[in-house]
């Protein structure tokens, strides 16, 4: 079993080499030549870059992630500039699942681990095992909006309220023109063609924190509780954010929930939500950063774990109810020397104002300031 898995991390590594490598290579082929790559010290430790990302003190190394995939086109963005400015750095993150991202960290093949949900006590005593004299903690990092993309030619606009949202994913509303629907969406032309639901089939943070809101808002409609694995009745699934996003793009009468940045991406159309606000809400990075903001820290020590619990029943305008936040998951104590100097010099730049300001225009939401500061904090911390 041993040989089995050191043959499976070496394959890791080779796919991911390649795909940051092709990402690397998409940012050398930019017009702008007028940036300079900076040289990392011979001890690994970080050096200031001379790149346009003035923010980015690169260290070199090598590092392998591995999670959620709803920060996955973030992710990319920011390991993109982040090798362009700093030669001899590889960042291998391989997007799977949130739970998947925990599991990997938790058996030390990772340096961190993405996860749309916090650690769970249980996790954080398993993490303990690798965390010499620490323990795993989660860092806020991505904030967004889920999605619920829907496709119905004719329909260029769908309101839906929680209750009403529930009820569709649990299969007691089956139909487009179901009086429920037609009653939120009176101007509409609504066919009484039946209503296919698509959903995550691997355990998912973004399902945790849409149940997390479907729970939160709408206790009766929704019987379950939150969390990463599909409880609703019927539907069909999908594999990670971009499997559900193709399965409502190709599936006519579908609706399925998402990142926005997939949505975009696909060109999905995307439901507005009924909050009892003076207009209903649009999923976008400004309207998740309105949800957020309510957001408490409730972790202790260096975690940074989060409260949403407000956000979900906002009544306030223009604020988005269904967001979620992707943590990266780190050791606060007891990082492995080899990998700790580019683990913290990478988690510093995109946490720094600069990394941050990348995330609206791939369809996240830049983390509200109070919080980033504390997270801008941790991740010094970190050794």
């Amino acid at each position: 079993m041993k040989l089995q898995r050191k043959s499976g991390l070496r394959a890791l590594t080779v796919g991911a080499v390649a795909i940051t490598g092709a990402l690397v290579l998409t940012a050398c082929g930019s017009d702008d030549n007028s940036s300079s790559s900076a040289t990392p010290s011979s001890s690994g430790q970080p050096t200031t870059s001379a790149s346009a990302a003035s923010s980015i003190s690169c260290a070199k190394g090598q590092i392998l992630a591995s999670g959620s995939s709803a920060q996955q086109n973030a992710i990319e963005s920011w390991v993109k500039n982040y090798q362009q400015a700093c030669a001899g750095a590889t960042i291998n993150y391989k997007t799977s699942s949130s739970g998947e991202g925990v599991v990997d960290f938790n058996q030390g093949t990772d340096a961190f681990a993405g996860s749309d949900s916090p650690l769970k006590d249980t996790e954080v005593a398993s993490s303990k095992k690798v965390c010499a004299g620490g323990e795993g903690i989660s860092i806020p990092m991505v904030g967004g909006p889920i999605a619920i993309g829907y496709n119905l030619p004719g329909v260029d606009s769908l309101v839906l309220d929680a209750p009403t949202l529930a009820k569709i994913f649990n299969s007691q509303i089956t139909s487009w023109n179901d009086p429920a629907i037609k009653a939120l969406n009176p101007g509409a032309t609504l066919p009484s063609q039946k209503i296919q639901t698509v959903h995550r089939q691997d355990e998912s943070g973004t399902t945790d924190n849409l149940t997390k809101y479907l729970k939160g808002a709408a206790p009766s409609a929704w019987p379950y509780e939150h969390a990463k694995a599909w409880a609703g009745k019927g539907g069909q699934a999908a594999a990670k954010s971009s499997g559900v996003a193709a399965l409502v793009k190709q599936t006519e009468g579908s609706i399925g929930y998402f990142e926005l940045s997939y949505a975009t991406a696909e060109s999905i159309k995307t439901v507005k939500i009924n909050t009892g606000a003076s207009a209903p809400v649009e999923a976008t990075s400004a309207n998740a950063s309105a949800g957020i903001a309510s957001a408490k820290i409730v972790g202790t020590g260096a975690d940074l774990s989060l409260d949403l619990g407000a956000a979900y029943t906002t009544k306030t305008d223009n604020a988005y109810p269904i967001v979620l936040v992707t943590y990266e998951i780190a050791c606060d104590k007891g990082n492995k020397p080899a990998t700790l100097p580019l683990t913290k010099s990478f988690l510093n730049y995109i946490s720094s104002t600069d990394g941050q300001a990348q995330l609206t225009a791939a369809g996240y939401a830049p983390l509200p300031d109070e919080i980033a500061t504390k997270v801008r904090s941790t991740v010094a911390a970190l050794s």
